[in-house]
């Protein structure tokens, strides 16, 4: 039977949304999963913002990528890397044109970290005192296996890396709750005033180290005899050090049908990867790639690894200056064109009232292009401008780029922003596009195994771009 007019009509006008799933065969299906297979083993390797810079430098030194200071001169072709204080990364390919096509992704995620003096003793245990990073939901860090991750640097200026908590003979480490029996009253109180800040803290002990009684703190001085004996720091050290808590889990499949990953640090680390496979797998030789992985983004990008230092305008002037140009900074970067690539919020059917259903992403639909950011009328956020979003997503079109349209949850309940705008103000062209994601922020993030490479695909096809004309 033809097809009636209608419905010709309907397939012409109307916006078609369907399972990006159904858009492969296979054989597609099985790089789908062999792709992510690799995904997991980044995010158990890359639980901090300094481990994910390590592995990122790993990966790019094994090919051929040289740091870029080791350059007198900078000729198309030539790769490099620009390590920012172990916290923060850039990786660029030279092209015939100075002018680039730059991914911005993060490589922090919400976790907890130590005070800067952690230790005391208690009711017969060692426990240690910490401050939350970032957007945390704080009833989901109580009762969860946690792993100590960081670096301390002792007295002698020495660095100390400590892991605690991911092999499987380690111990690991919990913050304990509260026993219903006796939680009637602070169950009475909202979620927000549930769970104080200060009663996250991470129990690490319950054996005194001597019966000496002129000892003080004997539990906690046995916790800091181990970590003496085992890495030569002891509690002063803390002082200076980067301690991070992360949930003591490993990557996992999701489902029956295996479709779906369940991770902490999702939220930055789908788009980290994804941007990370597609500039390795890049041909573009006409224009400079580059790919940022920044850190502080979940606490509103500050500091010199963030997305507001001047990064991006300290690695141009030294391609500027490598390569023999006269242009300014400002000029290369203003004719540049960015994806800001962070994740974005997928509707959740058990919470869909905060949702608007026409314009949140569906997990599995593909990867998100997100035209603005921000809160309470886009305030704080960067929003596209029509012609770039028309230019992106006729390139997804062209490669066949399973994409949907998103927007973070009902105008007026809530709102979040990303480093885009944060970019934006050099005068180039940046429009979010990412990876959709439930439980964001959560110890246990969920992404799609096909958005992710929908993903993977769509910052491809940018990269290998040159017809952009800003």
């Amino acid at each position: 039977m033809s097809k009636s007019k209608f419905l010709k009509l309907q397939e012409k006008l109307l916006i078609q949304q369907k399972s990006a799933w159904l858009s492969f065969n296979d054989k597609q299906k099985k790089s789908i999963f062999s792709f992510c297979d690799k995904y997991k083993e980044f995010l158990n390797e890359s639980k901090t913002e300094r481990e994910a810079t390590e592995t990122i430098i790993k990966m790019a030194k094994a090919k051929g990528f040289k740091e870029l200071d080791s350059f007198e001169k900078l000729n198309p072709g030539d790769s490099f890397f620009y390590n920012n204080r172990n916290k923060s990364v850039v990786l660029g390919i030279m092209g015939e044109e100075l002018e680039f096509n730059m991914t911005g992704a993060h490589i922090d995620s919400p976790r907890l970290d130590l005070k800067p003096k952690p230790f005391y003793e208690d009711s017969n245990l060692a426990l240690l005192k910490t401050h939350y990073y970032g957007g945390i939901r704080k009833y989901h860090w109580f009762d969860i296996p946690l792993a100590i991750h960081g670096v301390v640097i002792d007295k002698t200026g020495k660095k100390r890396e400590i892991k605690i908590g991911e092999s499987d003979d380690d111990p690991i480490f919990i913050i304990s709750d509260l026993l219903p029996h006796l939680a009637r009253k602070m169950e009475e109180k909202s979620v927000r005033e549930m769970f104080d800040a200060e009663s996250l803290n991470l129990v690490i002990g319950n054996m005194p180290i001597s019966k000496d009684s002129s000892i003080k703190e004997k539990i906690k001085l046995t916790a800091l005899s181990i970590l003496y004996e085992k890495y030569g720091i002891t509690e002063g050290d803390f002082i200076s050090a980067e301690i991070e808590l992360v949930p003591a889990t490993k990557a996992r499949d999701i489902g029956l049908d295996r479709a779906l990953i369940s991770s902490y640090g999702q939220d930055d680390r789908a788009c980290s990867f994804t941007t990370l496979k597609a500039f390795f797998n890049s041909e573009n030789k006409k224009k400079t790639r580059l790919a940022f992985f920044y850190d502080k983004e979940e606490i509103g990008s500050t500091g010199n690894t963030g997305a507001s230092s001047l990064l991006i305008e300290r690695v141009v002037e030294t391609l500027i200056k490598k390569s023999g140009s006269k242009k300014s900074p400002n000029e290369v970067i203003s004719k540049s064109i960015v994806l800001s690539a962070d994740v974005v919020a997928g509707l959740d059917p058990s919470f869909s009232g905060v949702f608007d259903p026409r314009n949140s992403p569906l997990i599995g639909g593909g990867v998100a292009v997100e035209k603005y950011t921000g809160s309470g009328g886009k305030y704080g956020g960067s929003d596209a401008n029509a012609e770039y979003i028309s230019f992106i997503t006729r390139v997804f079109n062209e490669n066949n780029i399973c994409w949907q349209s998103s927007e973070l949850g009902k105008t007026d309940v809530g709102g979040g922003g990303t480093i885009g705008y944060l970019i934006a103000k050099y005068g180039c062209e940046v429009l979010d596009v990412g990876v959709p994601v439930l439980g964001m922020h959560s110890p246990y993030e969920i992404s799609s195994k096909v958005d992710l490479y929908s993903a993977y695909l769509a910052y491809s096809a940018f990269f290998n771009d040159i017809s952009y004309k800003n």
